[in-house]
């Protein structure tokens, strides 16, 4: 009698253990079925692309206070891409980024791609996948009007320039005027709200954003030119050439078809 129970219990417990195991193996296959799927694939099975953003940055991407909408050079090529890849421009979700934070929320699939003023470099290469170029910048610096300063060979000992955190800007001016002082901050407009502050002699970053800069404030100016070349990308997560192929047909359509130099008059201007 206890020996039968003992088997119809052990047999209960192997049944279990199989139909367990078994439910293991399919949830298994589930998963690494979806994470075979291609990054492409997946923007068209949600039917949407997440894209970030600036939210600080004028001209590019610059959240308008009285509708909540952000709006500039960047968001409207991001909804021609979404126009492109799924066939409606509306089918875009905007999410925030900074310099600082646009790759790491990349990288934790929290965003499908960056289209941020985003700096191709060889360095940010072995961390994500760029675009061809889309926009041409060039970094310079802004400065009060009436100021000493003229152009680099004025960043001296004793001057104090603003950046931001995690942009090639920070790291250009260190090696372009080794002896000014680098004040580093979040965003833009935590930036020049510093220099309209008189924390600094100067901020700099790309003309393309300073102008919106200046365009906002007209008591600051561009000063010295352009001393580097900043060809701007659309990044996505490494290892995914058919979204860079997608993105790259998209931009080279929207160049053929006038799109692009629509958008470039309405937001840059004679700049």
């Amino acid at each position: 009698m206890f020996k039968s129970k003992t088997s119809k219990i052990a047999g209960v417990l192997l049944l279990s253990a199989s139909m367990l195991l078994s439910a293991c193996g399919k949830g298994d296959k589930e998963t690494s079925g979806t994470a075979a799927k291609n990054a492409l694939e997946q923007i068209k099975s949600k039917d949407k692309i997440v894209i970030g953003v600036k939210y600080d940055t004028r001209l590019f991407g610059l959240k308008n206070p009285s509708t909540g909408d952000v709006e500039g050079f960047d968001i409207d090529i991001s909804k021609e891409l979404a126009k492109d890849l799924l066939g409606d421009a509306k089918k875009v979700e905007f999410k925030e980024v900074t310099s600082k934070t646009r790759i790491p929320m990349l990288n934790n699939g929290d965003i499908d791609a960056i289209v941020a003023t985003m700096t191709i470099s060889e360095e940010r290469k072995k961390e994500v996948d760029f675009s061809d170029v889309y926009f041409d910048a060039g970094q310079s610096l802004l400065v009060k009007k009436g100021s000493a300063i003229k152009g680099l060979e004025d960043l001296k000992k004793g001057t104090k320039v603003l950046a931001v955190k995690g942009s090639t800007s920070a790291i250009n001016i260190r090696q372009k005027a080794p002896d000014t002082t680098v004040l580093e901050f979040e965003n833009y407009t935590e930036a020049f709200t510093a220099l309209k502050a008189g924390q600094g002699d100067a901020l700099t970053t790309d003309d393309s954003i300073l102008y919106g800069m200046a365009d906002q404030d007209s008591n600051y100016e561009l000063v010295g030119g352009t001393f580097t070349d900043e060809p701007y990308g659309i990044a996505v997560k490494k290892g995914n050439k058919e979204l860079v192929d997608a993105i790259n047909s998209a931009l080279k359509k929207m160049k053929e078809n006038g799109k692009y130099d629509e958008i470039h008059k309405k937001w840059i201007k004679s700049h």
